[in-house]
């Protein structure tokens, strides 16, 4: 069998995207720490061999959209069968430190016939504070260590001194090598699953394919909005200071073009993003905007093009800190992105979500505990907003209580939803969180958040949504912050709301799942 009907063709795109959401819940079930066992912060996907993505489990966008990059990093190091390669460096294909990336080789019939690539973010991969995500780093340096890509498999045996390596320069380093083992079974099974696949279909024609078959839907979705150039600015906030994000879209026919030129340079602190993260924001908004149920994988981000500055805010020169760029930064460029499609898009574009992803690391030599906590998202044109979720580019669940207080020496003494601070309008906005921990033994806190000064935007008359809020005991504390805490000392982090979509009516009462 050489060719495939359409039938033919669907029923092998969900055998692969089976195969990648399976290597998900191995890499899930067999990790060790919280972060990737219960938050599921980690994502999986295949590739060809020219590196295209073919396949995804539905995982994090901001992992997802960027990996291509880390594949494309690996493909230089000739990989052969057996052999896996590891890599975090954002500067070599990663995102940011704590995002660790492996990459294996799928054989078939004596050739390569593609990849099986696994991301997962690390509670602690070293640096100058427990759980790798510093405040205040002004250097990559001070973040962690950074590796490029390096074989961590060799034909079939863990490269000992490669593994021993990376685990001298992290905290907790038992863990950290349990959920490397992790990673490098749930590349197994990808590698595994892929060659049985090469068994039943015309592989390279499944790829084709399915990636042509994207690449129409996505199109076809753009040719529908307006033609066009728009333009919009947003802001993140830097201590004081607010860091400008400009993006310039172009709708042309079947193909969108991002320009981001007139973004401010590169910061002295973390919020810098390589340019693969600020991709990975565009292709999300598209197919937000186009057709979010098309196959995701390289066809639905063929017909776009993103333009970034060297020297940027995206695109850094090296040393630069990047700890916040990927997760904070990468929710702004999406909030901006959204705002210069909305001429285009009209009522697909909805009020703006929370924003941030409220990230909490608190950790000494002994644990490394992190989260991102949920808020409101934005209001649509016929939906409200739905609270304590997360938006953007996480896609993470929460850590359970039990959990927890489980692993770590934190009790957690308040987790309830902000009720009534989501935007009001015609749809109401969703509401934001409060989630408070105590700690039991001495630790440092860094918190990387944002949208502390500027709300969430409500759309077409609709209210913005309540920023957020930090605290220590009882004393606000910055947007970022690294600092030192003593057993007994709280935090507790109010996260904000999404913006309500359309003007007010009298009828509007409350705000969605108040209950009296």
């Amino acid at each position: 069998m050489t060719e495939l009907d359409a039938v033919e063709l669907e029923v092998a795109r969900h055998r692969l995207e089976g195969v990648a959401e399976e290597m998900g819940r191995v890499l899930t079930s067999t990790a060790y720490s919280p972060n990737i066992r219960e938050r599921e912060d980690c994502s999986t996907a295949l590739f060809d061999r020219g590196g295209r993505m073919v396949a995804q489990a539905e995982h994090i966008p901001v992992h997802l959209g960027a990996m291509p990059a880390s594949v494309e990093a690996v493909m230089e190091l000739n990989l052969e069968w057996g052999d896996v390669a590891v890599l975090n460096d954002p500067y070599r294909g990663g995102s940011h430190l704590p995002d660790v990336t492996m990459v294996s080789p799928v054989y078939h019939d004596d050739g390569l016939l593609g990849y099986a690539a696994s991301r997962a973010h690390h509670a602690d991969v070293g640096g100058v504070t427990p759980g790798s995500m510093p405040a205040d780093s002004g250097s990559i340096h001070e973040e962690g260590v950074r590796v490029p890509p390096v074989k961590v498999v060799e034909d079939g045996d863990v490269v000992e001194d490669v593994l021993d390596l990376l685990l001298a320069n992290v905290r907790a380093p038992g863990e950290r090598r349990a959920d490397l083992r992790a990673q490098m079974a749930a590349n197994e099974r990808g590698v595994n699953r892929l060659e049985e696949f090469a068994e039943e279909f015309p592989a390279t024609s499944v790829f084709d394919g399915v990636v042509e078959y994207s690449r129409s839907r996505v199109e076809g979705e753009i040719r529908e909005l307006e033609d066009g150039c728009w333009t919009a600015v947003d802001y993140l906030e830097d201590g004081g200071n607010d860091v400008e994000i400009q993006a310039e879209v172009e709708v042309d026919g079947g193909s969108v073009a991002v320009d981001f030129t007139g973004t401010d340079e590169q910061v002295d602190g973390n919020l810098n993003a390589p340019p693969a993260v600020a991709r990975s924001a565009v292709y999300f908004v598209v197919r937000c905007v186009t057709d979010p149920d098309a196959p995701s994988n390289h066809g639905c981000y063929s017909p776009v093009s993103v333009e970034v500055e060297e020297g940027s805010l995206l695109d850094p020169r090296p040393p630069a800190a990047v700890a916040g760029g990927n997760v904070e930064t990468s929710q702004r460029v999406v909030d901006v992105v959204f705002e210069a499609f909305r001429p285009a898009a009209g009522e697909r574009v909805p009020a703006q979500g929370q924003g941030t992803m409220n990230n909490t690391t608190v950790g000494n030599d002994g644990f490394a505990y992190y989260e991102t906590v949920g808020g409101g998202a934005g209001a649509t044109a016929d939906a409200d907003g739905l609270s304590g979720v997360h938006v953007g580019m996480s896609n993470t669940l929460n850590t359970p209580v039990e959990a927890l207080e489980r692993e770590y020496p934190l009790r957690v003494e308040r987790y309830t939803v902000r009720r009534g601070s989501g935007g009001d309008g015609r749809r109401s906005g969703g509401d934001g969180v409060v989630r408070r921990i105590r700690l039991l033994e001495a630790a440092e806190l860094s918190l990387l958040t944002d949208r502390r000064r500027h709300p969430p935007k409500g759309a077409s008359g609709g209210e913005d949504g309540e920023v957020g809020r930090n605290q220590v005991n009882d004393d606000v504390v910055e947007a970022k912050t690294t600092m030192s805490l003593e057993p007994g000392d709280t935090v507790t982090v109010e996260t904000p709301s999404g913006g309500g979509y359309g003007e007010p009516s009298d009828e509007d009462e409350g705000s969605p799942g108040e209950v009296e």
